[in-house]
């Protein structure tokens, strides 16, 4: 009948994953793993995910892992990611945040709020812009308190990642919220186009109560 049918066919999935998974876990080359983060990108489900999160540290196969844990639609993912913001440094660190973004891992606001404000530039302008594609008041307001202590090489990833918070409260119809950091954006010294960017998000935020400030 079909429930047989539904079990056997579920069953040969899950052991292909497992068949999948185990390359991770043995001494298999860089090539034959990649190729099964790239595997798992398409079939894996919950069981493949440690395996992958154990590749986050790895500087070659980092990238792969992740790649096959973005698409995975578990929120185990998401917590190997959290885990992974406070044991990681340098590239690998950069990159997880990057797949925090594209998963818009919500949970993640309070780890990555404290990096905006790290050492390594790039890890802290990679938390901006994760923040933005999260886009909650939440991680809208940690842009907005961190923006003040900002250095200059690193304000153009802020205003993207607020840039990025306006336009979603805008779509959502929460006008005021954009409102907030368009005006706080077009009264920073930054660049030109950024504050111009700032000036006409803040008059169509407002729509006809924009027409003074035009």
């Amino acid at each position: 009948g079909l429930l047989p049918l539904c079990l056997s066919t579920a069953l040969a999935a899950s052991e292909e994953v497992a068949k999948v998974t185990s390359v991770l876990q043995s001494n298999a080359d860089q090539k034959a793993k990649a190729d099964a983060c790239r595997e798992l990108a398409r079939i894996g489900d919950r069981e493949a995910v440690a395996a992958l999160a154990a590749l986050l540290p790895d500087e070659k196969l980092t990238h792969m892992a992740r790649y096959g844990l973005e698409t995975i639609p578990d929120p185990s993912v998401d917590k190997a990611f959290r885990d992974a913001v406070g044991q990681l440094r340098g590239r690998p660190l950069v990159g997880v945040i990057g797949s925090i973004g594209v998963r818009r891992g919500a949970g993640a606001v309070k780890p990555l709020a404290k990096l905006l404000n790290d050492a390594d530039a790039d890890v802290a302008q990679a938390a901006a812009r994760a923040l933005g594609k999260i886009a909650t008041p939440a991680s809208a307001q940690a842009l907005l308190k961190a923006l003040g202590q900002v250095p200059p090489g690193n304000q153009l990833a802020f205003c993207e990642g607020l840039f990025r918070c306006a336009e979603k409260f805008t779509a959502d119809g929460h006008r005021k919220q954009a409102i907030v950091i368009y005006d706080r954006v077009r009264s920073l010294p930054t660049a030109h186009q950024v504050r111009t960017a700032a000036l006409r998000g803040a008059i169509l935020a407002r729509q006809q109560a924009g027409l003074p400030i035009l």
